[in-house]
């Protein structure tokens, strides 16, 4: 299994609903630095296609997609 990375900012979108954690994602890589990891929480299963798309699209490092209790953890690393 391989070792998590520790994120450097957590967002915390649970609740929300497409297109909300995205745009809470993208707000927040806006304000973070080249070499951040990002993780995003949500609850809305669209996060977990559209989050994904978006990073590779943006140019970023997906680090992973995961399932926890209630929702998806999805993380990012900025790296431009």
């Amino acid at each position: 299994m391989a070792e998590e990375v520790k994120p450097t900012k957590v967002i915390d979108a649970r609740g929300s609903f497409c297109p909300g954690p995205l745009m809470e994602l993208i707000k927040g890589y806006k304000q973070a630095k080249v070499g951040d990891v990002i993780s995003l929480y949500s609850s809305d299963n669209g996060t977990k296609v559209d989050a994904p798309a978006w990073i590779k699209k943006s140019g970023n490092e997906l680090i992973g997609v995961y399932d926890r209790d209630g929702y998806v953890e999805i993380v990012l690393k900025k790296v431009r």
